[in-house]
């Protein structure tokens, strides 16, 4: 039982190591990525807190070293995905109990436990199975992940004390209860943060969770249960399966305990659950509504207007578009460009492009690494062909690839006289950049360009010095952009300074690390207490 009105600690955001040569971390860093890369894990799935191995497995195979195996994961057949549910609805009973302190301190020790002896083993396991290069791994498997811990137990006590107010002689009080049955979580590859957070954030509300990570992410995976169990997470609270999409999403979307939808991936697959939820609604399967929360895809836009400055928006371009091989929901793939800096734009950027190095993380001079896999470099090397023989797209930069040994793209700057070509309009998920060259003058035409092209609704940066311009373009773009940067490149959300979503084909705009997301994993009940109870029913009126 709680005896005090509790302050957490205060949440401030886990700062970001250099890896300078010389360092003692890049040192410890790099020891961890060769011992794992050497090394052969078997990863099962977990239910109840069971590691089950089927036999069924799946090689895992570094993206920059395809030929490479650093381990495997088993499947989980269907009966598996039954299990989980009886097992999940099972250990909700007490995990719901639990009072809110303690379910916060499970999850301030985790960060705790990543800012120290995991950080190198999360750190290094994203960089072997997602290529990430180190910096690339550090902001976001460990330094996202641990403000995620840290930020949402602050915000789940700014929800807690939202309490009503009271008339006299009665108490209203607002109870903050989890959800009634459990969350289907489901992750991404790209961002290990993302893939922590999607399952702990309901599960720090009181919710029990099924989670699905993408096996291009399981290595990272297991060591987030890893973690999860070294800081004292209940067994069963958090189920971690693997095996066929398309069945554990059958099974738990059909099961009558669905309380919530966590999700991160394509615009399409989260389609197709609305329409599955849907159809069970009308059926009445569901105890309660389901929560349906996603992030999806991304055409993300950087509008420059002729005030701007050309190396300021090439350096934005640089980085936003080709950090992670572009492999970011929120990284930049169309720009607009006016035609008076064009030139300058061109000349910065180009250069930047042919100074990155491409190779394996372990080689931490490598600004690019490889894309996730096979299928990512097919459907990227066929537009980059497709631009090669178009007649309204020219490569000004880059346009290479090789699979030989790695799924390597070369980052790709395309400029085209169609604003509405292809590349400018198709998420591609990749290192690649499509350019559209407008007249100085049609500038104020262009934003309703920028803002009809795509059917996404992320992240989007304008650049210019005119306040004036860019408060029309601020207006212009409401709608076309939930994280909206002026001056600066359109990634990098950082937990509890820009809380990230967006809308229109991007998802439900519910921001994860914010308060508005930890929202939606809890169920209110208000109680109203009345101290001393009327004994007649006859009002004054009636006198």
């Amino acid at each position: 039982m709680a005896s005090g009105f509790y302050n957490v600690p205060i949440a401030t955001n886990e700062p970001v190591r250099s890896y300078a040569p010389g360092s003692k971390e890049r040192e410890s860093l790099l020891a961890a990525y060769k011992a794992m890369y050497r090394d052969h894990v078997d990863i099962p799935f977990y239910i109840g807190g069971k590691e089950i191995r089927t036999g069924n497995t799946v090689s895992i195979n570094p993206p920059h070293d395809h030929q490479h195996s650093v381990g495997q994961f088993h499947l989980a057949e269907k009966h598996h995905i039954e299990e989980a549910v009886d097992s999940v609805m099972e250990a909700r009973k007490q995990w719901t109990r639990t009072p809110w302190q303690d379910r916060a301190a499970i999850f301030l020790k985790a960060a705790e436990l990543l800012a120290g002896p995991f950080r190198d083993r999360l750190n290094a396991a994203t960089m072997i199975c997602q290529s990430k290069n180190v910096m690339q791994a550090e902001i976001d498997s460990a330094c996202e992940l641990i403000d995620f811990f840290r930020f949402n137990v602050k915000f789940m006590t700014e929800i807690y004390s939202n309490q009503p107010e009271s008339a006299p002689g009665i108490w209203n009080r607002m109870e903050y209860r989890a959800l009634e049955g459990f969350v289907y979580a489901i992750t991404p590859f790209n961002f290990t943060s993302i893939a922590g957070n999607l399952p702990a954030a309901p599960a720090l509300m009181g919710n029990v969770v099924i989670w699905k990570p993408a096996r291009t992410q399981i290595y990272s995976a297991k060591v987030i249960m890893d973690l999860f169990k070294a800081a004292g997470l209940p067994d069963g609270v958090i189920n971690m399966v693997t095996g066929s999409s398309s069945m554990i999403t059958e099974v738990l979307l059909d099961s009558k305990h669905l309380t919530g939808v966590h999700f991160t991936g394509s615009t399409g697959v989260f389609n197709s659950f609305w329409e599955q939820i849907g159809r069970n609604v009308n059926l009445g399967k569901y105890i309660s509504y389901p929560r349906i929360v996603g992030e999806t895809g991304g055409k993300d836009f950087v509008w420059m207007h002729s005030s701007a400055d050309p190396k300021e928006v090439s350096t934005a371009l640089a980085r936003g578009a080709f950090e992670y091989q572009g492999q970011k929901c929120s990284a930049a793939s169309r720009a607009y460009i006016p035609e008076s800096q064009w030139e300058a734009v061109r000349d910065y950027l180009v250069e930047d492009v042919k100074s990155f190095k491409m190779g394996s993380p372990e080689d931490t001079s490598n600004f690019i690494n490889a894309v996730i896999d096979r299928r990512a470099f097919d459907k990227l090397s066929s537009y980059i062909d497709n631009a090669r023989t178009d007649d309204d797209a020219e490569i000004v930069v880059g346009g290479g690839y090789d699979d030989s040994k790695g799924y390597f793209i070369e980052p790709t700057v395309i400029v085209t006289t169609n604003s509405k070509y292809e590349t400018m309009c198709t998420e591609l998920f990749g290192p690649v950049l499509t350019i559209y060259v407008y007249k100085d003058d049609n500038w104020d035409q262009v934003l309703k360009l920028v803002d009809q092209t795509s059917e996404y609704a992320l992240t989007g940066a304008i650049f210019s010095k005119d306040r004036y311009v860019i408060d029309i373009a601020t207006q212009a773009l409401e709608n076309s952009a939930g994280n909206f940067y002026i001056n600066d490149k359109p990634t990098g959300a950082v937990v509890g300074q820009q809380p990230f979503g967006g809308a229109r084909g991007s998802g439900t705009n519910d921001k994860a690390g914010s308060v508005w997301n930890l929202l939606r994993w809890t169920s209110n009940r208000t109680i109203k207490e009345t101290f001393v109870p009327p004994s007649d029913y006859r009002y004054p009126f009636l006198g």
